[in-house]
């Protein structure tokens, strides 16, 4: 995956070819925020300086920076796949929801 952590942070980095440099843009914030550079040393420091400023004016307007997740989302599968995950959760001997918890945690670690 395409992306570079900064003080907790996270971007997602992207090569822009209409300007022939890599782009960077701020993800889970309550607003957007973006940077540019031609290699990594220069995206971080970019980072560095859109985050500080987007946090500056955060603080400024009395504005949470980061957006807040609740933990639930709805998700829509086939029927034939809500089947066999229940019937796998059966067998493990777990709940569909710790079943799904399992799956996209192992997801999110082997996409890191």
């Amino acid at each position: 995956m395409n992306t570079m952590t900064l003080e907790g942070y996270h971007a997602k980095i992207e090569y822009d070819a209409e300007l022939d440099t890599f782009r960077g843009e701020i993800l889970g914030l309550n607003g957007g925020a973006d940077f540019y550079g031609c290699n990594p040393k220069e995206l971080r420091t970019e980072f560095r300086k859109s985050l500080h400023a987007f946090l500056e004016v955060c603080k400024e307007k009395g504005i949470e920076p980061r957006r807040h997740y609740s933990g639930k989302f709805n998700l829509r599968i086939p029927p034939d796949l809500h089947e066999q995950l229940v019937i796998a959760a059966q067998v493990k001997g777990t709940s569909v929801n710790k079943l799904a918890q399992e799956a996209l945690q192992k997801e999110i670690t082997n996409a890191g």
